[in-house]
């Protein structure tokens, strides 16, 4: 159990006072820096005090004994407390929401997600569409490439789409094709893909194999994977480039080490899994130190938010950084361009 509770409200406003400065030199703050800001009023000695309660909590530690106090990331979880609970600003919402209503599939809608968060932040984006088994069926589209070919394209009502190329006994008539696709888009349209794939197996098992060329077809395409969807997310990461101009002191090989991980979509994936499930739906998460699931990021603090989708699709978005990171403008971007992400129709 953690003791935030047993901060007053004077030792939060000292400890707020103190991540500020810290973010803003990146030195430990010595108590002298803290007492000269006017809306204390407190002595360099009262202020001692409350930083010795503080280091007692486990917020606040001295790198040497000369030195000043760096916050910890206990403490810096307090400090990105008080910018959770802000409202969405509906105009910076409808804005944000206008220029993602442009994106024709999710996964245009996933990447410029993850560019807008970035140049809002100058940090590392994160955005992932998950997929779940209520995702629905949009349409399908069947295309005779030639030798025995064909091209299967899967629309769901997200709006994602998934494709794959088939090789088939011989080659099939793209009137075939048609009909076939015209089958599935008006029995199945807004169908369950689950439920699609059941109706569809009962259907073609009920019906003579010699019934006509169609239905053969059909099975066929059935055998090979039609609507047997690949539900892998659809993850993109924006900015890694911006982790060289971050003022956070690790070596080359850290730095290497951190590239590594955050090249890796299931390692992407974990980090949003596990920092940010807990989190309820719509609401700003805040993780100071990744070295929980990664040690190579534990100088990074992540900034997320989930949003369940009415179609079937929940999505994650975050916005990684140094602990040193402008926590306010990162928790603004996430909460608006999550709140619009959500509010834009399937």
């Amino acid at each position: 159990m953690t003791t935030e509770h047993k901060i007053s409200a004077r030792g939060e406003q000292i400890l707020h006072s103190i991540v500020r400065a810290y973010i803003e030199s990146g030195e430990p703050v010595a108590s002298h820096q803290i007492s000269r800001l006017r809306r204390h009023n407190l002595s360099p000695a009262s202020i001692r005090g409350i930083m010795s309660e503080l280091m007692t909590g486990g917020y606040l530690h001295q790198p040497h004994t000369s030195a000043g106090r760096v916050p910890t990331p206990k403490a810096f979880q307090i400090f990105v407390r008080g910018f959770q609970g802000k409202r969405a600003q509906t105009s910076e919402v409808g804005r944000i929401r206008g220029q993602l209503s442009d994106a024709a599939t999710m996964e245009d809608r996933v990447e410029r997600s993850s560019q807008m968060l970035t140049a809002m932040t100058n940090s590392v984006a994160i955005t992932a569409a998950i997929p779940t088994a209520r995702q629905t069926l949009d349409q399908v589209e069947l295309i005779a490439l030639g030798d025995r070919r064909v091209l299967m394209i899967v629309v769901t009502g997200d709006h994602m789409v998934r494709q794959r190329v088939v090789t088939l006994d011989e080659n099939p008539a793209q009137d075939d094709l048609v009909s076939i696709r015209n089958y599935i888009n008006v029995n199945f349209h807004g169908w369950v893909i689950a439920s699609v794939e059941i109706e569809l197996r009962r259907r073609l098992e009920q019906t003579s194999a010699a019934y006509d060329e169609i239905l053969k077809r059909l099975t066929q395409l059935y055998a090979k994977g039609l609507l047997s969807i690949d539900l892998e997310p659809e993850v993109h990461m924006e900015g890694a480039a911006n982790l060289l101009g971050f003022q956070f002191e690790v070596t080359r090989e850290r730095l290497r080490e951190i590239f590594r991980a955050l090249e890796e979509k299931k390692k992407i994936l974990q980090l949003l899994e596990r920092f940010l499930e807990p989190q309820p739906a719509g609401e700003v998460g805040v993780q100071v130190g990744l070295g929980e699931e990664d040690p190579s990021l534990n100088e990074l603090s992540l900034i997320g938010i989930n949003i369940q989708l009415p179609s079937g699709l929940s999505a994650r978005m975050a916005v990684l950084g140094p602990m040193r990171m402008d926590y306010e403008r990162a928790v603004s971007a996430v909460l608006h361009v999550g709140r619009a992400f959500g509010s834009i129709p399937s």
